[in-house]
C-alpha cells in the first residue's frame, strides 16, 4: 500500500510539472512576446467552443514537434471567454495534450487588437500570425491552415536567416 501511495504521489506531482500555466495576455504584451530577432513566430488565434480551431490543434502540435531545436515558437492565443479562464482552458489544454505554449487572449474590444494583431483581420477565428523579425515578413491567414501550409512558409523564413 506504501508503494502504491508512493507511486501515486511521484505520478501526481508529474503531471503537475508538465501542465502548462495558462497566462493571460494583452495585444501589446502579446506582440511583445512574439518581438524576439532570432525567432520565426506562429500564433494560433483559437478557442475552445470553435470546432474548426479544434480540428486544427493537431496542425499544430505537429509542428510543434517538426520544430523542436529549431528558431521557431508557436503560441496558442485563446479566444475563450473569461470564465473559462484558466481552469477550461487548463483543463481542454491537459486533455488534449497540446504540446505548444497556450495563452489566454482577454482582450473583447476588436476596435482595438485587431489593429494591433493585422489591420486586414476581419475578426474571425480561427487564423494565424507567422511573423519573422529579422527579416520584417509577416503573414495573417483567416481561416483554417494545414501544417504543411505553416511549414512551407516557416521554412522559407529559416532559409532566410
Amino acid at each position: 500500500m506504501k508503494k502504491l501511495l508512493f507511486f501515486t504521489s511521484i505520478l501526481f506531482s508529474f503531471c503537475l510539472t508538465n501542465a502548462q500555466s495558462i497566462k493571460s495576455y494583452t495585444a501589446d504584451q502579446l506582440m511583445l512576446r512574439a518581438s524576439a530577432k532570432d525567432t520565426v513566430y506562429i500564433i494560433n488565434f483559437w478557442a475552445t467552443w470553435c470546432a474548426p480551431c479544434c480540428a486544427e490543434l493537431p496542425q499544430f502540435d505537429a509542428l510543434q514537434a517538426l520544430y523542436t531545436g529549431k528558431p521557431v515558437k508557436i503560441i496558442m492565443a485563446s479566444f475563450d471567454f473569461k470564465e473559462s479562464y484558466p481552469d477550461k482552458i487548463a483543463a481542454f489544454v491537459e486533455k488534449r495534450k497540446l504540446k505548444p505554449e497556450v495563452v489566454w487572449f482577454n482582450e473583447t474590444n476588436a476596435n482595438t487588437f485587431i489593429p494591433k494583431i493585422d489591420s486586414s483581420w476581419l475578426g474571425s477565428i480561427p487564423s494565424t500570425l507567422i511573423l519573422n523579425r529579422t527579416t520584417g515578413f509577416r503573414q495573417f491567414i483567416e481561416g483554417t491552415i494545414t501544417s504543411g501550409q505553416i511549414g512551407e512558409i516557416v521554412n522559407k523564413q529559416l532559409a532566410l536567416k
